[in-house]
């Protein structure tokens, strides 16, 4: 099998996986529910990953960490930091609810995350206070706004809910610049 190939069926695995985890719940997926979701044998599903526990992982990783990197840079952008730290929610919080939002176990995909991983989450965590520091220019106004952002998702809101209450969150952090028109 080809490197790119091995990578392709890596990465229709952690998908197929990551459907099941927000649709079955952790407790309840399969490695057989995985198996056949991602079209392969549970053998192939075993040269892959060790266990349920290590797929929920690298769901985790591929999913949410992959994003790090691009949330950072989106701190330490020039521009206002409205639009930067909109860029940051975007990255961290916005698009990985828009695949989660609606599916019935994804409630419990943060807990389990916490459970299972405490590391990667508290690293995940970790990673968008520093960027909302970064931005905002102290660490209590950093907890203080992560803490109104994880509130912002208790009712289960859709995408354009949610995004709409982060624009007025962080409206409320720092100001979006408004250009003057001449007068």
């Amino acid at each position: 099998m080809t490197h790119e190939a091995a990578v392709a069926r890596r990465e229709g695995i952690l998908q197929a996986a990551r459907w099941c985890f927000l649709n079955f719940g952790f407790s309840k997926t399969s490695l057989d529910d995985i198996a056949k979701r991602a079209n392969i044998s549970r053998t192939l599903l075993y040269k892959s990953f060790k266990d349920k526990e290590d797929i929920f992982a690298a769901v985790f990783a591929d999913w949410l960490v992959a994003r790090q990197p691009a949330a950072q840079e989106a701190a330490r952008a020039a521009g206002n930091p409205y639009e930067r730290l909109l860029n940051v929610c975007r990255l961290m919080v916005l698009e990985p609810w828009a695949d989660m939002v609606g599916a019935p176990m994804a409630a419990q995909f943060y807990d389990v995350c916490e459970r299972l991983d405490p590391d990667v989450s508290a690293n995940h965590r970790r990673v968008a206070h520093e960027c909302a520091a970064a931005i905002l220019g102290n660490d209590s106004a950093a907890e203080v706004f992560l803490l109104a952002l994880d509130g912002l998702l208790a009712d289960q809101p859709t995408t354009a809910v949610l995004e709409q209450r982060v624009q007025l969150l962080a409206d409320r952090f720092v100001q979006p610049q408004v250009k003057k028109g001449r007068g």
